[in-house]
C-alpha cells in the first residue's frame, strides 16, 4: 500500500507517526514545501517574549525523526497537481525545479491552513508580518529587536498572546480589532472586559471597533503608520493575525468542501473520494455543541485527527467523536478557558441558549487564600443540554474546561452536571464543587421561571 502525504505539521506528524506503528508494511512518502515539519506556532509569543529561548524547540518532531520510523520524506517538494481518477500527484522539486509525477493507493491531505492577508492598501511594506512558521517566528524576532512601536491587528487568542509578550519587551503596542471586544470568539462580554482592562491597565492601547484601511510607508518601503476607519497609529512593526483560511485549492471541485474550502470529510475522516483522507486546517470539524460541520483550525483538532487517519487508512475502526473547540490562554495573571458556543456567538449556529453565571472563592474562606473564579455555562434552552463554557480566574482552573468539554460531547445537562461525583479538599475546592454549582444555580433559575409561566 502507497501512502502519500501532503503537508506535515500536525495532523500530517501525526498520521505518519501513526501510519508506521499500525501499518509499518506500507510505503509512506511525505511532501512538504518547508525545510521543517511539526513547528508549534502557537508557542511564538512565548518566544517573542523570551519564555522560550529557542525556537528550535518549538519543533516536537523532524524529518530524519519521521525518516526513521520508516517514511521518505521529501522536503522543499511542492504538490502542483492531484489527479483524483488516475490517482497521481505532479510535484516540484523546489530546489532543482524538476517536475515529476508520482501515485498513491491512499493520499492524506494535511496540507493545513494559511494566515488571511487582507487585501489593505500597502499590505506588501517591509515590516507587515505574519505568525504561522518557523521562519516567520525568526523574523519577528529580529524585527521586534529594533522596533519601537508595534502594532498587533487581531484580538484572537494569537494576537492577545504576541501583544502581552511585546509590551514585557518594552515596547509600544497598538491592539487592533475590527470587533468591539478582544477575544469574541472565545469569551462573552463579562470576561473580555476584564481582559480590556488588564491590557490596558499594562499600557497597551486599544483600538476596538477600527477596521485598518491603510498601510503607510517611509521612502525605503518600510511600514511607518497604521490608518484605520477611527485614527492613525505609528509603527515600525505590524503583526497580521486576522484568521487563518484551508489550503485545499489542490482539490477544489474534486471533493466536497464548505464555502470557505475546508474539506468535509466522514467519521472516518475520508473525503468523498474513499482513497482520499482529509485531517487538520484543511478540513471541516463536526462541532458538537451546534451538531453541524464548522471550521475551527486548531492543533488538537489536527493531531486527533491525523491519529483517525492512521486508524482509518485499511478500513473504518474508529469513529471521530467531534470537537468542542476547546482552548485556553494566560494573561498576566489571568487564566482562562472556553469551550463550545458562547452566549453571543450561539445565535449564529441557530441555537437558542440560556445562560448563568457564579463568580466566587474557588476554595473555603477559612483557607489562607481563595481567589475568586468566574465560571458561565451555556446551556440550550429546549433540551438544557450544555452547549459552552467559559472560566477565569488568577487561579489555575482551566482544566474545568476539559471536564465540561467532555459534558459536551457526551450530550450531558444541567442536571446531569449539577450531580457529578467530585471529590472535595479544601486546597482545591468547596464542598459543592463550582461546576455542581453553577448547574445547580442553572436548575434553579429554570425552575423560577417554569412557576412564573
Amino acid at each position: 500500500m502507497k501512502v502519500l502525504v501532503i503537508g506535515c505539521t500536525h495532523a500530517g506528524t501525526a498520521a505518519v507517526t501513526n501510519i508506521a506503528k499500525l501499518h509499518p508494511n506500507a510505503e509512506v512518502t511525505v511532501y512538504e514545501r518547508n525545510d521543517n515539519v511539526s513547528f508549534l506556532s502557537c508557542g511564538i509569543a512565548l518566544h517573542v517574549g523570551g519564555v522560550v529561548k529557542k525556537a528550535d524547540d518549538l519543533f516536537y518532531s523532524s524529518p530524519t525523526q519521521l525518516e526513521q520510523l520508516g517514511a521518505t520524506m521529501k522536503m522543499e517538494h511542492e504538490v502542483l497537481d492531484i489527479d483524483t481518477h488516475s490517482k497521481t500527484v505532479q510535484v516540484r522539486d523546489l530546489k532543482t525545479g524538476i517536475e515529476f509525477i508520482d501515485h498513491f493507493d491512499k493520499l492524506v491531505m494535511a496540507t493545513g491552513s494559511s494566515p488571511i492577508i487582507p487585501p489593505i492598501t500597502g499590505v506588501g511594506l517591509q515590516n507587515i508580518q505574519l505568525a504561522k512558521n518557523y521562519h516567520q517566528a525568526k523574523d519577528i524576532i529580529t524585527k521586534a529587536t529594533e522596533a519601537k512601536n508595534i502594532a498587533v491587528i487581531g484580538a484572537g487568542y494569537i494576537g492577545v498572546e504576541l501583544v502581552e509578550a511585546f509590551e514585557a519587551y518594552g515596547k509600544h503596542v497598538t491592539f487592533i480589532e475590527g470587533a468591539d471586544r478582544v477575544l469574541n470568539k472565545y469569551l462573552d462580554e463579562e470576561f473580555t472586559e476584564v481582559v480590556e482592562q488588564e491590557l490596558s491597565e499594562h499600557g497597551v492601547q486599544l483600538a476596538l471597533n477600527e477596521t485598518v484601511n491603510q498601510f503607510v510607508g517611509d521612502e525605503t518601503g518600510r511600514v511607518q503608520k497604521v490608518v484605520t476607519s477611527e485614527s492613525t497609529y505609528d509603527a515600525d512593526l505590524v503583526l497580521l493575525c486576522v484568521g487563518f483560511k484551508p489550503q485545499t485549492g489542490l482539490l477544489k471541485d474534486k471533493v466536497d468542501m464548505l464555502p470557505n474550502g475546508a474539506l468535509i470529510v466522514n467519521e472516518y475522516m475520508q473525503t468523498s473520494h474513499p482513497d482520499i483522507y482529509g485531517a487538520g486546517d484543511s478540513c471541516a470539524v463536526y462541532y458538537n455543541p451546534a451538531q453541524t460541520r464548522a471550521y475551527i483550525p486548531l492543533a488538537t483538532n489536527a493531531v486527533r485527527m491525523g491519529t483517525l487517519v492512521a486508524h482509518n487508512l485499511v478500513e473504518q475502526k474508529v469513529k471521530y467523536r467531534g470537537t468542542q473547540g476547546t482552548s485556553g490562554l494566560k494573561l498576566y495573571d489571568l487564566n482562562m478557558a472556553s469551550t463550545g458556543v458562547t452566549e453571543a456567538n450561539a445565535f449564529f449556529f441557530g441555537l437558542n441558549v440560556k445562560t448563568i453565571t457564579i463568580d466566587e472563592a474557588y476554595r473555603p474562606d477559612f483557607m489562607p487564600t481563595a481567589e475568586n473564579v468566574k465560571l458561565k455555562l451555556v446551556y440550550e434552552v429546549e433540551t438544557n443540554r450544555l452547549v459552552g463554557a467559559q472560566i477565569m480566574s488568577k487561579v489555575d482552573l482551566t482544566q474545568a474546561m476539559n471536564t465540561l468539554s467532555a459534558c459536551i460531547q457526551q450530550n450531558m445537562t444541567i442536571e446531569d452536571l449539577a450531580f457529578v461525583d467530585f471529590f472535595f479538599q479544601p486546597h482545591y475546592n468547596q464542598p459543592w464543587n463550582y461546576l455542581n454549582k453553577a448547574a445547580l444555580k442553572a436548575m434553579d433559575q429554570e425552575q423560577v421561571q417554569t412557576v412564573l409561566v
